[in-house]
C-alpha cells in the first residue's frame, strides 16, 4: 500500500514538473518576441498597421508624442475598412480610425500623415517606409507596434535601413491591453494567432533576407 501511494505521488510530481517545464518554455517564447530598443528622439514615430491591435498602437503612439519623443505620426495602411460610420454613411478605413483617435488624444491632425501606397505585410511597410525616410531626409524614425509582433518588425525594418544612415527604434506597446500577457498567451485563442503564428512568420522572413 505505501510503495502504491509513494509510486502515485511520484507520477504526480513529475506531471507537475513537466507542466511547469512547459509553462515556462510557453513564457520564454513569448517573452522572446518582445524586444524594445527605444530612441529619446526620432523625426517621426510610425504606427504600423493592424486592425486587430490597432487601438493599443495609436494610444501608445499618443501617449509618446505627449512626451516630445517626435513631433511627427506616421501611419502606414493596409487600406482595409472597419465598422459603418453613421456620420459619414461608410465604412471607414482603419488608417481613418487611426487618425480621428489620435486627434480625440490630442495629437494635432497636420502632425499626422498616412504613408502610401498601401501595404500587406511587415516587409511592404519597411519598403514603403524606406523610400518615405529617403526623400523626406529622415534621419531617425521610432517605431510603434504590438509586443508581439516586435522582434520581427525590428529585424526587418533594420535590415532594409542598414545602408541608409537612418537609426531605427522601437517602443511597443505593453501586453495585457488587446494581446495576452507572456504568462499565459496560450489561454487564449488570439493568443495562439499572435505567438505561434509570429514565429512561422519570423522564420520566413530570416529565409527571405538571406
Amino acid at each position: 500500500m505505501l510503495k502504491r501511494i509513494r509510486f502515485t505521488w511520484r507520477r504526480v510530481f513529475v506531471a507537475f514538473l513537466l507542466l511547469a517545464g512547459l509553462w515556462l518554455v510557453s513564457w520564454l517564447g513569448a517573452r522572446w518576441l518582445i524586444v524594445r530598443a527605444p530612441l529619446e528622439r526620432a523625426d517621426v514615430i510610425v504606427v504600423l498597421s493592424g486592425s486587430a491591435t490597432l487601438r493599443e498602437r495609436v494610444e501608445h503612439a499618443a501617449r509618446l508624442y505627449a512626451e516630445k519623443r517626435a513631433p511627427k505620426i506616421l501611419l502606414t495602411t493596409d487600406n482595409r475598412q472597419g465598422g459603418w460610420s453613421r456620420s459619414e454613411q461608410r465604412n471607414l478605413y482603419f488608417h481613418e480610425i487611426a487618425i480621428r483617435q489620435l486627434v480625440r488624444l490630442g495629437v494635432p491632425s497636420e502632425n499626422v500623415e498616412v504613408v502610401t501606397p498601401p501595404v500587406d505585410s511587415t516587409w511592404d511597410e519597411a519598403t514603403v517606409l524606406r523610400d518615405y525616410a529617403k526623400t523626406h531626409d529622415l534621419r531617425s524614425i521610432l517605431i510603434v507596434t504590438s509586443s508581439y509582433h516586435s522582434r520581427r518588425a525590428l529585424f526587418t525594418f533594420r535590415n532594409f535601413f542598414a545602408d541608409t544612415g537612418t537609426q531605427v527604434g522601437i517602443d511597443p506597446v505593453e501586453t495585457g491591453i488587446q494581446t495576452p500577457r507572456p504568462a499565459t498567451w496560450w489561454l487564449h485563442q488570439r493568443g495562439w494567432q499572435l505567438v505561434l503564428v509570429e514565429y512561422l512568420k519570423l522564420i520566413y522572413y530570416l529565409c527571405r533576407s538571406l
